[in-house]
């Protein structure tokens, strides 16, 4: 028997305003005013800049101003580096390539909300009819679960980072929520178009991360046809399989035809993901159990409670998703080194597999849930403001002193235009909690929407009250700032030593550093050198060859681990 049983009342729709509204309050801040930042945010930035300004190469291949990222695939950094070329005379090249990432959480969002609504609008999955009527229409039941499930993976922790970073985990969790979409709808309705797009999708994904992942998800799809949806696998085998194949397969042919080291390059991107496969660790479990309870919040504990309640229920909506979480999970357990943005993956099979438990929560679940996310989330958010008062004012002096000694240096401004927001966010925050608290509502996804709301707040609170802490903080300008003052008129290139991927796209495109397309030339002038972890090890600085002067070294105030020198290379 199945396990719903609501009145036509619990099935209203979340305001299509409220769901747009929360959605761009999750991903607009932090668009503006802010910098690229030392971690896969500037090196994302650093390949899209790269390709914007750069020949037909550096399209093909990857690259950061000659050093080449063969791990990476190029999908993400294409769309980017278009956006680039768009918009970036208007916006500057950092906004308009971070616009890549308004389109990849759109892409993310829609595709979520349209699976759990092709799931849910299906008669197995649609509650008991009432003795006396009543009940939800179907098309309803879908929409209600279909906000359910955005609302869900926009609250999940894992994606609040990785979604606003220049980056290719931004798209590869948006198409990976595409591609469940696309089985979604092939298996609700088998039939060419729909096996043509789920098909599209995975060529995408390929050319978004690598191949292990859509090669996963279309194994664990044809097992699940094989098992009970058998009209499905021919159209899996003869129509999504090869247009799959055909999307990469077309960029490495003019790869490997185009460039004179193609075949290598090519080799090696196709490698990576095999050499990233490894039989269990015992370190890799102990990593995902401390990883997964955090990452995959508030998703796992309602995910786990729908498998539970459904468990005597073999449909369409608990078989797909928990498929593709078994073998994404399995995935990331065969990997060599996992690290957590490998369980982006899991989060839109979670968040819609989750949203088919809400209707069977238990009154006590539900007030858990909310209690939890009030309390912590709003205790958070005040943290945030009372820092920020630290901050501005100097009281609290300790949590004032605590702040500039993480960030020696920093001078506080104040911006007119970020307080409102925080305060307009900080005051709907106190509305949503008096809706929710006050009236005890009781539509479906009442459970998660304080979650989805204190998650969101505490964002806008960041990336408004403590983003010039946070740009201060993470960026490199002021040292790209100080390098470009001591660079000499009309050199011809800077060599490097150490220096890595994010610190070579800020220095490139902070402080208009003219790097060598060549590693290790010793044709430039000059030679930039990175040291790390000298605090951390004890070390001492690297020895440098030749006959050089030094024309320059310092590091960022808010980091005692990267040290960096600049050399000219006198002449013989």
């Amino acid at each position: 028997m199945k396990p719903v049983r609501l009145p036509a009342a619990a099935t209203l729709a979340l305001p299509r305003w409220g769901l747009v509204v929360m959605c761009l309050l999750y991903i607009l801040p932090g668009i503006l005013r802010r910098d690229p930042w030392k971690t896969d945010d500037a090196a994302g930035f650093g390949i899209m800049w790269t390709m914007a300004h750069g020949s037909l190469a550096d399209w093909l291949a990857p690259n950061i101003a000659g050093l080449s990222m063969p791990n990476e695939a190029p999908l993400a950094f294409w769309i980017g580096a278009l956006l680039i070329k768009l918009l970036g005379w208007i916006l500057t090249d950092a906004v308009a390539a971070r616009i890549s990432v308004l389109v990849f959480f759109a892409i993310g969002v829609v595709s979520v909300w349209h699976t759990a609504f092709v799931l849910g609008r299906r008669n197995e999955a649609q509650p008991l009819k009432l003795a006396f009527g009543g009940q939800p229409a179907a098309m309803d039941y879908g929409r209600t679960l279909a906000d359910g499930a955005v609302l869900i993976y926009v609250a999940c922790l894992g994606l609040l980072l990785r979604s606003h970073e220049t980056a290719t985990p931004a798209l590869h969790v948006a198409l990976v929520a595409a591609a469940f979409y696309g089985a979604a709808c092939l298996f609700d309705k088998a039939n060419t178009r729909a096996a043509a797009g789920l098909g599209i999708t995975l060529g995408l994904l390929v050319l978004a991360r690598g191949w292990t992942v859509p090669l996963a998800l279309w194994i664990s799809l044809l097992i699940l046809a094989a098992l009970r949806y058998r009209d499905v696998m021919l159209h899996l085998a003869r129509t999504t399989l090869p247009i799959g194949l055909l999307i990469p397969l077309t960029w490495l042919l003019a790869h490997r035809a185009l460039m004179p080291a193609g075949a290598e390059i090519a080799d090696v991107w196709l490698n990576t993901n095999l050499h990233m496969l490894h039989w269990p660790r015992l370190a890799t479990f102990g990593f995902l159990a401390k990883a997964l309870v955090w990452y995959c919040w508030p998703a796992w504990p309602i995910a786990a409670w729908t498998v539970w309640a459904w468990r005597s229920q073999a449909t369409l909506h608990v078989l797909l998703t928990t498929s593709g979480v078994a073998v994404l999970l399995l995935l990331n357990v065969f990997t060599t080194s996992p690290k957590d943005h490998e369980l982006l993956s899991l989060l839109p099979p979670l968040a819609i597999l989750a949203t088919f438990g809400l209707p069977t929560l238990k009154r006590g679940a539900i007030n858990a849930i909310d209690w939890f996310s009030v309390m912590t989330l709003s205790a958070i958010a005040s943290f945030i403001w009372l820092g920020w008062i630290a901050k501005q004012t100097g009281w609290p002096e300790k949590l004032a002193k605590n702040a500039f000694k993480v960030a020696p240096g920093f001078e506080p401004e104040f911006n007119f235009l970020a307080l409102i927001v925080a305060l307009a966010t900080t005051i709907g925050w106190v509305l949503l909690l008096r809706w929710r608290l006050g009236r005890q509502p009781s539509v479906l996804w009442r459970a998660v929407v304080l979650s989805t709301g204190g998650l969101v707040l505490c964002w806008v609170l960041l990336m408004t009250l403590w983003l010039p802490w946070l740009n201060y903080a993470q960026s490199y300008a002021s040292v790209a700032a100080e390098i470009e003052t001591h660079l000499p008129e009309n050199y011809h290139c800077v060599d490097t030593d150490g220096v890595g991927p994010a610190q070579r796209a800020s220095f490139g495109y902070l402080g208009q550093v003219n790097f060598s397309r060549n590693l290790k030339n010793s044709d430039c002038e000059l030679l930039l050198v990175q040291d790390d972890g000298l605090r951390r090890r004890g070390g001492s600085l690297k020895k440098i060859e030749g006959d050089v002067t030094l024309l320059w070294q310092g590091r960022r105030a808010s980091d005692r681990h990267e040290f960096f020198r600049l050399y000219k290379r006198n002449s013989p």
